[in-house]
């Protein structure tokens, strides 16, 4: 279950010793606004929603190459004192190209930032990690596999768009848009 762990603000160094003394890739430590999460692996439906998500992002990608998709788990700095390892993310070309050469420093600039929700995640994914998202990157999707939607947030918005049939997305500097079929990614199973 994700939870706080203890009730203190915790820091980026901090958190980088956690990592480093404890180099498996599960449980996964987050910092978001002093508060530190931790996460255990996800199962199997969770897992499964983000490789679909990945393929077909990545069949876009190739055909309209404005991006990058990768997964967690990668460290994802968007602001100072803050680390977050999306299940899915969306890299612009200049941020991969500044990876590709910086060869360790983390990913701090995003197109867009996917996470499938898990009962040990839903309220850090839905609460704190939503503001931070909603403050540094275009677009925010939730994947709600219980409710079989998803929740689209830009940094405008107050309230999340519910997608149940078709959402479509243009990243800055796409000549077309992506179309993910949100039924048939909640048929299978």
């Amino acid at each position: 279950m994700a939870m706080p762990a203890l009730s203190r603000r915790w820091t980026l160094s901090e958190v980088r010793a956690l990592i480093r003394d404890n180099p498996r890739e599960t449980p996964r430590y987050e910092l978001v606004d002093g508060e530190l999460l931790v996460t255990p692996s996800p199962k199997f439906l969770h897992q499964r929603k983000g490789v679909k998500l990945i393929l077909a992002l990545g069949e876009y990608l190739a055909r309209c190459p404005v991006g990058i998709v990768m997964t967690s788990p990668s460290d994802v700095e968007l602001e100072e004192e803050s680390l977050v390892q999306p299940d899915v993310y969306v890299l612009s070309m200049d941020e991969a190209r500044r990876l590709n050469a910086a060869q360790t420093d983390p990913t701090t600039q995003l197109l867009l930032v996917v996470e499938v929700l898990s009962p040990s995640t839903a309220r850090h994914d839905r609460v704190a990690k939503r503001a931070l998202y909603q403050r540094r990157v275009p677009e925010y999707w939730v994947v709600d596999n219980d409710a079989r939607i998803i929740e689209r947030w830009t940094r405008s918005s107050d309230r999340p768009e519910i997608v149940t049939t078709t959402l479509a997305w243009t990243p800055e500097g796409a000549t077309a848009p992506f179309e993910l079929d949100v039924a048939a990614l909640f048929a299978e199973l």
